[in-house]
Order: structure tokens, then C-alpha cells, then sequence
């Protein structure tokens, strides 16, 4: 009779990974939404355990595109609002400078972008002259002012400092609770790629990436495989760069 060390002996390092990270979590079967059911292995008890031959098959997908994006310079949009990821989103976006949402999503981000974009300039110019000395003409109230509306917009607004363009494309924690962020982002038609939970329509995206989205254990791997795939991609970029660079150089 097989054990259970039996059958992990046979599995892919990447499926024992993902097992021992809960990526095959989903929720319980009563809240699953029909167009998941593709992507779902068994149900053990009332919850639905996913098929991570699925995860890994759309997880590859999704990091073979933001590799090919990160080559091209593309400009990448990460965001994930719930209070247990906003670290892994943070830190996710600054291992490769990209702008991130980890708080509450603006309405407009997208799809008013140029006020979004008045925004991130008033602010950045605020903190340029509170840097510069520039506020302390200002009385001691009205710079008390000034400080709180730094710290104000620096939590709002702070991780979208890089975002000087509309992305190429938004990379989200939930399907589920980013669904603003993503229905913007189709909209605006920017390529989605996400997390999708067995409770959420992973048609309405184009890089869906069928894992749970609930567990940070889960959340981690699923992330650490992307930045991968977009450190690949930039270090890419910058050789071209660098090369043409240089070629321009022994021209003139």
C-alpha cells in the first residue's frame, strides 16, 4: 500500500513546492463558480482542492509573457489591497522597480489616468520642496499641514511614484477582491494576470493563474515565480540596452 512519502517521492519538485505552499486550496464547494470546475482536481470534505498541474501549466504562461514584457522595458502594475498580502505586494513591486497599489484602489487609476497622473506629480512636487527647505516660510501650522498631507498621500499614493506612463500590464493577488483594479484594467485593454480562486471566473482575464489567493504561504510562491520570470526579463533589457549603447558609442 503507498504512503503518502510514496507519493510525493514520485511527484515534480515544483508540485511537492506548490503543494507545501496550500496552492491547491480553494474554498468550499458550494461557493465555486462553474468555470472553474476545469481547473478543479477533487473536493476533499466541502473544500475543492485544486489541480496544480493546472497552476503550473497557466503559472508558466503567465511567466514566459511578463518575462517577454519585462524584455521589451514594459511597465508592470502590481496591486493587492487585503491587509495580509500588502507586504508581499510592496515587496514584490520594489525587487523590480515597479509602481504597486497596496492600499485602497482609486477609482480612475486606469481609466481617468491623466488625473491620476496630476495626482503623482502635486505630490511628488510637495515632497521636492519639503525636501528642498522650500515649506519653512510657511508658518508652523500650515507646515503641520503640509507634513500630514505628505504622510497622507505618501500612504495612498507612495508605491505609484514609477508610474510615469500607463502600464503594459497589471498583475493582481485576487480575481476575487482586486475586481476594480481588473475591470479597469480590461477597459483600458491591459493585459490582467492574476490569482484565481475557485470562486471567481478566470475567463474574464487573459492570464488567470488558477491557485489559492487566500494563504500568504500560497500568495509567496505564486509571486516569487513572477518576479523571477521579470528579473529575467529586465536584466535582458538592460544587456540590449547597454549593447546598443556601446555600439552607438564606437560609431561616433
Amino acid at each position: 500500500m503507498e504512503t503518502s512519502s510514496d507519493i510525493k517521492s514520485v511527484l515534480s519538485p515544483e508540485v511537492q513546492d506548490m503543494l507545501e505552499a496550500g496552492v491547491h486550496f480553494g474554498h468550499r464547494k458550494s461557493n465555486r463558480h462553474p468555470k472553474m470546475a476545469p481547473y478543479i482536481f477533487t473536493v476533499k470534505g466541502s473544500v475543492e482542492i485544486i489541480d496544480v498541474t493546472k497552476t503550473q501549466e497557466f503559472l508558466d504562461k503567465a511567466c514566459a509573457y511578463l518575462e517577454n514584457k519585462a524584455k521589451e522595458g514594459g511597465l508592470i502594475l502590481f496591486a493587492g489591497t487585503r491587509p495580509h498580502v500588502k507586504d508581499i505586494v510592496q515587496e514584490s513591486a520594489q525587487a523590480v522597480g515597479m509602481p504597486y497599489v497596496k492600499e485602497r484602489w482609486f477609482g480612475g487609476t486606469l481609466t481617468n489616468f491623466s488625473v491620476m497622473i496630476k495626482r503623482l506629480e502635486n505630490f511628488k512636487e510637495l515632497e521636492r520642496k519639503a525636501a528642498a527647505g522650500e515649506l519653512d516660510k510657511y508658518t508652523k501650522q500650515e507646515q503641520v499641514h503640509f507634513n500630514r498631507q505628505i504622510v497622507k498621500l505618501n500612504s495612498a499614493l507612495g508605491g505609484l511614484k514609477t508610474l510615469t506612463r500607463k502600464p503594459d500590464v497589471l498583475v493582481l493577488v485576487s480575481l476575487k477582491h482586486d475586481t476594480i483594479a481588473a475591470t479597469e484594467a480590461l477597459k483600458m485593454k491591459i493585459p490582467v494576470v492574476a490569482i484565481a480562486d475557485t470562486n471567481v471566473d478566470p475567463t474574464s482575464i487573459m492570464f488567470p493563474i488558477p491557485a489559492n489567493d487566500d494563504a500568504i504561504s500560497s500568495v509567496r510562491y505564486v509571486f516569487a515565480k513572477l518576479i523571477d520570470a521579470i528579473q529575467k526579463g529586465k536584466a535582458a533589457y538592460v544587456a540590449k540596452v547597454v549593447h546598443t549603447d556601446k555600439t552607438s558609442e564606437s560609431k561616433s
